[in-house]
């Protein structure tokens, strides 16, 4: 038989992967935000 510590000890780790799932779920299927990564350069004639 498993001592009572233990057997708390286990509960809480379960809970603590349980909670907050669906939000970390959510996070990591969202990535980075898209955005330009090369942005061309506004011309140095134009603003003359």
């Amino acid at each position: 038989m498993v001592s009572l510590t233990q057997k708390t000890e286990r509960i809480r780790r379960r809970k603590a992967t349980t909670n907050g799932k669906v939000n970390k779920r959510v996070r990591r299927l969202a990535g980075t935000p898209a955005f330009p990564v090369h942005i061309e350069a506004p011309k140095a004639t134009a603003a003359e």
